[in-house]
């Protein structure tokens, strides 16, 4: 491996910077009976009076939330008064995120479903239904980085499976459970997560790329197919988030996390809290004539 460089733009640009449209967290595993831990934070979640809020009382699904973007947006919807519910592979993780915004006020719930299950995602939705008898907002999170940053060629094709699996079919299983209850109250929001990388090509991460522009496109058609059933269907394209998964693509490429950020065009990463505030901003009334956008968080990175 060559010795660590200093950071150009040029460089920073061309690689890894795309990754970090999702979280950090790899959602898999299985779906299991809840533990007494589980049963405690239903408990909680379903007792606990709203503290009002722009979301109050509105019930919010999030894939891949035991960590990353998808936890501040979980934190984010509980803190504006919603009732969450959602899934991560780190059980033990997830039940520690729920009791956290439990004990302050919020409400939350998980569960462990792999979205790459499909009885498993099915199962998560349905569960988030009989508990609290809607779905009114989905945040489709849950992905993956490829873990070796070589070109095509040198691609494991079971990577690109996996890759492909967890960030495009994740995507498409959720919005195929998610949708039937939305039509079936007459509403419902769906923003998926997808990444610069959606717009662009970066290089040694190719699976990657390919299922961040998958994401878009079934975001497009998605929009298109049910925008006449009020629900909205829209994406937000991260770029140069603070995660874990920006890092591991940082050291990955020999580069200090620190100079790296000072190349993007704002001079520093964005936080998984400005992040989650897209993702409120999208869900609510004022993000009204959104259908089918990908909306651009990438600190300058498509200017």
């Amino acid at each position: 491996m060559p010795e660590p460089r200093k950071l150009k733009r040029r460089i920073l640009l061309q690689g890894g910077i795309g990754i970090a449209g999702a979280t950090a967290a790899v959602v898999a595993g299985s779906a299991q009976a809840n533990n007494a831990s589980d049963e405690r934070s239903i408990a909680q979640a379903t007792l606990q009076p709203s503290q009002g809020g722009q979301f109050a009382n509105q019930v919010v699904l999030i894939t891949g939330a035991t960590s990353g973007i998808g936890e501040a947006t979980a934190r984010a919807f509980a803190e504006a008064g919603a009732i969450v519910h959602f899934c991560g592979r780190r059980e033990n993780l997830g039940n520690q995120v729920a009791d956290s915004i439990n004990s302050t006020g919020g409400r939350a719930t998980y569960q462990k479903a792999d979205v790459q299950n499909e009885a498993e995602v099915k199962a998560l939705v349905d569960e988030c239904v009989r508990r609290y008898g809607r779905l009114d907002v989905a945040f489709n999170n849950a992905g993956i980085v490829n873990p070796r940053f070589v070109k095509l060629h040198e691609q494991p094709t079971q990577d690109y499976i996996d890759t492909l699996n967890i960030n495009a079919l994740g995507v498409f299983l959720s919005m195929k459970y998610e949708i039937p209850q939305m039509l079936a109250q007459g509403s419902g929001i769906i923003i998926n997560n997808s990444s610069v990388s959606g717009h662009k090509g970066y290089t040694e991460i190719s699976p990657y790329n390919a299922s961040k522009h998958a994401v878009i496109s079934l975001t497009r058609v998605a929009a298109l197919e049910y925008a006449r059933d009020n629900i909205r269907v829209c994406s937000i394209s991260p770029g140069g988030v603070d995660t874990a998964m920006l890092r591991y693509a940082f050291a990955q490429r020999q580069v200090p996390f620190e100079e790296a950020v000072q190349t993007l065009p704002i001079g520093r990463a964005n936080t998984v809290e400005e992040m989650a505030q897209s993702v409120l901003f999208l869900a609510s009334p004022q993000g009204s004539a959104f259908h089918g956008s990908a909306v651009d968080v990438t600190c300058g990175l498509l200017a």
